[in-house]
């Protein structure tokens, strides 16, 4: 009999991977292309939305090689994708019509101060359960509006194509300008500011109010289900599932029961936690979003906590400081030393994500006496993603009824062993990274395989994770609570850096 497989699309914000998974959850083969990454102003980020296309081209049969299958060998297609990056194209030829702004763009900082004063936060909570913020991406798309001539009037005259990332790679994999699905899903919908959340239809108060018409808008679906077979690269294979990056983590660690929470340590971190079909509002700075929607199943709802750096903040002590040739190094380094010497870094580059929402900070080193070394700074790097981590689960206790037991770790940060130690200390819970490492292409392989058959219920889903490593709780909890308030101290200091302009 020949051997199925589901392929699973992980279009991330650094690169483009194509990975086979088998009946068990293991990863039969892998293909990565990176792609640039453009900073043409201060805050700015932006993709070449065509480069990201070409390299998804590249790498399925890349993967398909690298193991050996033939395209006939595929049961299912499962796309996560970087969930908030924005890409115009037009609808008739195909190209786009600027560079994607990407999630961590903070151009529309000013729009989003505005937006806060008017019509103020409880307007747009009150449609999308979505704070303003220069993270989603329904103030991109005004920007782009009031930025690029005429973009605007060829959009309300339905010749403008809006999409995350997944929906510009299904436009293109299934026919493109000769008839390509123009979709979402209800996880990458509920990004955008312009979707509500209990009905998962496009919202008529925030078109109006971001003057987005409706004709540019892709059809909401659910995560998995069957959207069209592919025309390109891989013609006649289902396209099944498609899912924000950080939800599919979430499936992806099995993390099907409310309070089951992971946490994905990469260039920033991204705290969800389960609350299942309860739409659970946050008070305290967390995002609600949609974790998944499983065919015609009640839609399963989440808590969200966004860091905004974590791992960039070891690149940016690797890169700009020097004090490190590898990011492998700073655990070396930070071992060193007991403790961080009183020393502490908030890493606000660009403002502070969850549970703060602050674009106004920047980031602040305090503490500093003649007895810190590299080693108390690399400490306090590591750190950082502890207490900003422990920041964000605190906020989700006191949201929900559901305090957090464990937390499953995914990312490239986790082979940090003293990190992993930190992160357990300043929680107090255990810590546990799963057997496979690539939680977000197994999630949307997952949701793609459940949606086609290969996998027949969430149960054997559940059977297929297995825990590599765990870390418990070993730290003083007078010390922890002390760190804690003088981590606390240091964000303060980090607020109000940022001046608005004189008369604004």
């Amino acid at each position: 009999m020949v051997e199925r497989y589901v392929m699973s699309i992980d279009q991330g914000t650094t690169s483009t991977r194509c990975i086979l998974f088998d009946h068990g959850g293991r990863l039969v083969s892998v293909a990565q292309r990176e792609h640039q990454q453009h900073f043409p102003r201060p805050g700015w980020v932006e993709h070449d939305a065509v480069e990201i296309w070409r390299n998804l081209q590249r790498v399925v049969p890349e993967a398909l090689s690298n193991a050996s299958v033939d395209a006939g060998q595929i049961s299912a297609i499962g796309i996560a994708n970087q969930r908030e990056t924005t890409v115009l194209w037009d609808r008739r030829t195909g190209v786009p019509l600027s560079r994607a702004i990407v999630w961590q763009d903070t151009r529309t900082a000013p729009q989003v101060e505005d937006l806060r004063k008017q019509p103020g936060d409880e307007f747009f909570l009150e449609h999308c359960c979505l704070p303003p913020s220069t993270y989603f991406s329904a103030p991109r798309i005004r920007w782009l509006f009031d930025n690029i001539d005429g973009l605007e009037r060829r959009a309300r005259d339905g010749e403008v194509l809006f999409g995350t990332i997944e929906s510009w790679l299904i436009w293109n994999l299934t026919g493109g300008t000769d008839g390509g699905l123009h979709i979402t899903d209800a996880t990458n919908a509920s990004r955008t500011m312009l979707m509500d959340i209990r009905t998962l239809t496009w919202d008529e108060a925030l078109m109006d109010f971001f003057g987005v018409p409706r004709s540019m808008l892709p059809e909401i679906r659910s995560s998995a289900e069957s959207y069209g077979e592919a025309r390109s690269v891989l013609p006649g294979v289902s396209i099944t599932a498609a899912l924000g990056d950080q939800q599919a983590a979430l499936f992806g660690q099995t993390c099907f029961s409310p309070g089951e929470a992971k946490c994905t340590y990469g260039t920033g971190s991204f705290l969800v936690m389960n609350t299942g079909t309860d739409l659970v509002r946050s008070r305290h700075g967390l995002l609600t979003t949609v974790a998944y929607k499983i065919g015609d199943q009640p839609t399963v709802y989440a808590l969200e906590g966004p860091i905004a750096v974590t791992g960039s903040l070891v690149q940016w002590f690797r890169d700009r400081l020097g004090l490190i040739h590898s990011a492998p190094e700073i655990e070396t380094l930070a071992r060193t030393v007991e403790d961080n010497g009183g020393c502490y870094i908030v890493p606000a580059f660009s403002g502070l994500f969850a549970p703060h929402w602050r674009s106004d900070a920047r980031g602040v080193i305090v503490g500093l006496t003649s007895y810190i070394t590299k080693g108390h700074l690399a400490r306090a790097v590591l750190e950082a993603t502890g207490w900003q981590t422990r920041e964000v689960v605190d906020a989700m206790n006191a949201d929900s009824a559901l305090a957090l037991k464990q937390l499953k770790v995914d990312g490239g940060m986790t082979s940090d062993h003293l990190l992993m130690q930190i992160l357990s200390d300043v929680l107090d819970v255990p810590v546990v990274r799963p057997l496979v490492h690539e939680t977000v292409s197994l999630g949307a392989a997952y949701a793609a395989g459940l949606a086609a058959g290969y996998w027949p219920d969430l149960q054997i889903l559940r059977r297929n994770w297995h825990r590599a490593a765990q870390w418990v709780p070993d730290m003083d909890p007078e010390r922890r609570e002390g760190e804690y308030a003088s981590w606390k101290r240091a964000v303060e200091r980090s607020l109000g850096w940022i001046q608005p302009p004189e008369g604004s």
